[in-house]
């Protein structure tokens, strides 16, 4: 996918996400050219993936993490979300672990039902760190689904840089134009 400001303006970063291992944890490849910064995230043995990211100070940092089957990677969320949409829709909260690449390392998420959330969206949930230290530095990704499972609402971090230090905080707002021949859900 490509990041524009407008729709006649330049590109100003670009991922590619592959589905080849599991749905919850694409390989990565992401970029943002006017800070100098790429990040790749691949998984060349199993259980263990290889975070290569260069950050805007351009010192480059290599990673290798251990893995379980509880660990989503960037976008897979979404699969997540869907994969456990029973128990999503019935309100139940569920733990897992999300990849911070540029820690190199994964953290304890849960993704639960969101407490009055101010969402125009059928299901709504959040995915909050469930360590209370994590919870003071980040603020929980809000979530807004459809009854058929299509995400159609994100509210929360990005990796898209604001400035060398931050990234910006987004609500997005999807439009659903066309479903898959497939059922979204498990």
């Amino acid at each position: 996918m490509e990041y524009r400001k407008g729709p006649a303006e330049s590109r100003f970063a670009i991922k590619t996400l592959r589905y080849d291992e599991r749905p919850s944890r694409p390989s990565v490849d992401f970029r943002q050219p006017h800070f100098g910064e790429s990040l790749t995230i691949t998984y060349p043995e199993k259980n263990q993936l290889a975070i290569a990211w260069r950050p805007p100070s351009g010192d480059r940092k290599n990673f290798r993490v251990r893995y379980d089957d509880q660990l989503v990677v960037d976008a897979g969320f979404d699969h997540f979300v869907r994969a456990n949409w029973q128990a999503v829709t019935a309100g139940k909260s569920l733990s897992f672990q999300f990849l911070a690449p540029t820690r190199g390392d994964h953290y304890g998420f849960v993704l639960e039902p969101a407490p009055a959330a101010k969402m125009d969206a059928d299901v709504v949930v959040q995915i909050r760190p469930t360590s209370l230290v994590l919870r003071f530095l980040v603020d929980p990704i809000i979530l807004g689904y459809n009854q058929r499972g299509a995400l159609t609402h994100y509210q929360g971090l990005t990796n898209i840089r604001a400035n060398s230090e931050t990234n910006y905080t987004a609500n997005i707002h999807y439009r659903i134009t066309q479903y898959p021949d497939c059922e979204l859900t498990f």
